[in-house]
């Protein structure tokens, strides 16, 4: 039988031909840097040819020395909200559009000790503030299974890459659902993991306590490898937990039998559209197929989830983005008048329309009088958000839900609505409230041939359950096996 594609092999694959000499580290990076040039999706915004080719030789002179490691060798890309040497670091703002770091985010530290090879920065939302994609500086990402529609936001570029066979990997950030999200609509496998579980050192700010690093792949196995290799603790990170290494992969391939899935029923109301909720409900009776057994459970706090998160985030998002003033870095306007005029063109100027919005709203509730009536009282909203989750992980083992109401939407579809993209973000920002791990993975496809994902969410540091529980999934469905171009 002849051998899948290089673009369509999984990690163990990949790792496998680089070690049999089947190809170079040099020939797989160029074979994924050729499509990346040939690709018109606008999933990366930097790639230096001449530093990932510098990196895959490295790594073949490891290999030629006898080193093996799952990752060595293995191409992937990064979200352009780590901070990484060599390669523009922009978060996808004109406020960094040129700005280059002198040091490498945790993240990419940890995974170029692994012996991973940089592709390139991959597109996402300005500051990773988006449902969609589209409020990047570099234009938005579409998505290949059509390129008429969003690739979900805000790590679109990292999904759109994966799903394209641009990267085998990719990493993304999840504050809200950022990482779920766009795996969902282009159809990957994605995982956030617990809050403190990778360091956010090198991680352009957001929401502080809410932003987490996670993994992006075809399947839970890949998925598994990247994030074994992301987390660790850190002590340049003050959120940073010390937990003890683990084989995030160790449940793949194990049963289910027995397992007890929690179904929400506030995730299974109103606004879920039928096209998604068909595909949810054969995925779920697939799990119970082989063994799972499905309990209905109550969230009940659920709809405080959105006002909640809309205030704990731009509260967090207006201190943290305070820094960008052009004094230091960033974009600085041109021939201020004095130093007032220079704080307020530079940061008009370098600041997207959504980030403004953010900024402003963010001000807003943490000003003299207002903080006790909004943000003291989204806090807790957040720790009763908590104990439902709490409570319901008394009865059950994991919860089953939707990652988004809907499939993904047309290009400039909601621009003028940022309601109606808040609102994408329901089902996945409880569990980012919560700091818990979540994860989405492909069970098939809704309107027009666009892909739909199912949620699973765990206790804290149960990531290797959701992403056993997922890999169980994927041995019988070969949902996670389709590309863009084949027939949904």
């Amino acid at each position: 039988m002849s051998q899948a594609p290089i673009e369509r092999r999984g990690v163990a694959a990949l790792a496998a031909g680089l070690a049999a000499g089947e190809f170079s580290a040099v020939e797989l990076a160029r074979h994924f840097l050729a499509r990346i040039e040939a690709s018109g999706l606008n999933a990366f915004i930097d790639v230096q040819p001449e530093l990932t080719l510098a990196q895959a030789r490295a790594a073949d002179d490891r290999l030629a020395a006898g080193e093996r490691g799952p990752l060595l060798g293995v191409p992937l890309a990064h979200k352009d909200i780590f901070v990484t040497r060599g390669w523009r670091s922009t978060a996808g703002s004109r406020m960094l559009a040129d700005y280059r770091s002198p040091f490498d985010a945790a993240v990419v530290e940890r995974l170029a000790a692994a012996g991973a090879v940089c592709l390139g920065k991959t597109n996402c939302d300005e500051f990773a503030m988006g449902s969609a994609n589209e409020n990047s500086h570099f234009g938005p990402v579409r998505n290949p299974w059509d390129t008429a529609a969003i690739a979900g936001g805000s790590s679109g570029g990292s999904a759109a890459a994966v799903a394209a066979g641009l990267a085998p990997l990719a990493t993304g950030t999840d504050t809200g659902g950022s990482v779920r999200q766009p795996a969902s609509m282009c159809g990957i496998t994605g995982i956030k993991p617990t809050y403190g579980r990778a360091s956010r050192f090198g991680m352009i700010a957001y929401a502080s306590s809410l932003d987490q690093a996670g993994a992006m792949g075809r399947s839970a196995a890949d998925c598994a490898v990247l994030l074994g290799a992301m987390a660790g603790f850190d002590a340049r990170d003050a959120t940073s937990l010390d937990r003890p290494a683990e084989d995030f992969g160790r449940a793949i391939g194990s049963p289910v039998e027995g397992l007890r899935i929690g179904l929400p029923r506030e995730y299974f109301g109103e606004g879920l559209a039928p096209d998604v909720r068909r595909a949810i409900d054969k995925a779920i009776a697939a799990l119970r197929a082989v063994g799972a057994v499905t309990v209905d459970i109550s969230l009940a706090r659920t709809g405080l989830a959105i006002p909640a998160y809309y205030v704990i985030a731009p509260a967090e998002a207006s201190s943290n983005l305070s820094r960008f003033d052009g004094v230091r870095y960033g974009h600085r306007a041109a021939e201020p008048a004095d130093l007032l005029d220079l704080y307020e063109r530079s940061r008009a100027e370098g600041f997207g329309a959504e980030v403004k919005r953010r900024i402003l709203v963010g001000t807003y509730v943490l000003s003299h009088g207002y903080y006790d009536a909004y943000y003291l009282q989204a806090q807790k909203l957040r720790r009763l958000i908590a104990d439902d989750f709490r409570a319901a992980f008394a009865a059950v083992d994991v919860i089953a839900a939707p990652v988004s109401p809907t499939v993904a939407w047309d290009l400039g579809e909601r621009v003028d609505d940022p309601v109606r993209n808040y609102l994408a973000d329901a089902f996945t920002l409880p569990a980012s409230l919560a700091g818990l791990p979540g994860l989405s993975m492909p069970v098939g496809f809704g309107e027009r041939g666009r892909p739909v994902g199912l949620q699973l969410i765990g206790r804290w540091f149960d990531e290797a359950r959701l992403l056993g529980v997922a890999g169980r999934f994927q041995q019988d469905t070969d949902w996670h096996l389709r590309h863009p171009g084949e027939s949904a």
